[in-house]
């Protein structure tokens, strides 16, 4: 049985990416007009960056505490399986590291009516187009619903093999 819920593990991981990315891009598009944050300046977009974690993780230990829609003992734990020591399948989680863009990354807007402008009469406003990023947001959701409706199959299959 090693490797079957590998497919879990995998759609898993990428609910959870694309979680953080909506959550990332919800903050640009909420901060887009902001002009001072704590440290001084506008608000700088951020984006996630994208990559296969190096650590691998078993199964249980990725989804240890979100039972939601698996079979339960009477008692509301989770059937034991017996496994030996080290006979379990492994996966390689993505992971995503937010990133700032660059402190320079902003449009300078004439507007001398503005409390933040300058004495020249330009806001700094940050480099963040709404368009692009409702598109990113778009983008991440589908890609979620795809990894949900994976993980659905995937679990209907499961579910089917049990059957047999």
């Amino acid at each position: 049985m090693a490797g079957i819920f590998s497919s879990i593990e995998v759609s898993g991981s990428g609910m959870s990416l694309q979680r953080r990315k909506m959550n990332v891009v919800s903050q640009n598009i909420a901060n887009a007009e902001t002009t001072k944050t704590e440290e001084g300046g506008p608000y700088r977009r951020r984006r996630l960056d994208v990559s296969a974690d190096d650590e691998r993780l078993p199964f249980k230990t990725i989804l240890e505490g979100s039972t939601n829609g698996l079979l339960l003992t009477n008692k509301g734990h989770l059937p034991e399986i017996p496994v030996a020591p080290g006979n379990y399948e492994t996966v390689a989680v993505a992971k995503g590291e937010e990133i700032e863009a660059d402190e320079n990354a902003y449009r300078l807007i004439y507007d001398p009516t503005h409390p933040d402008a300058d004495a020249d009469g330009y806001v700094k406003m940050p480099d963040i187009e709404l368009i692009n990023e409702m598109v990113d947001m778009m983008s991440a959701n589908r890609a979620y619903e795809a990894n949900a409706l994976s993980i659905s199959a995937s679990k209907e299959m499961l579910k089917n093999a049990l059957d047999i």
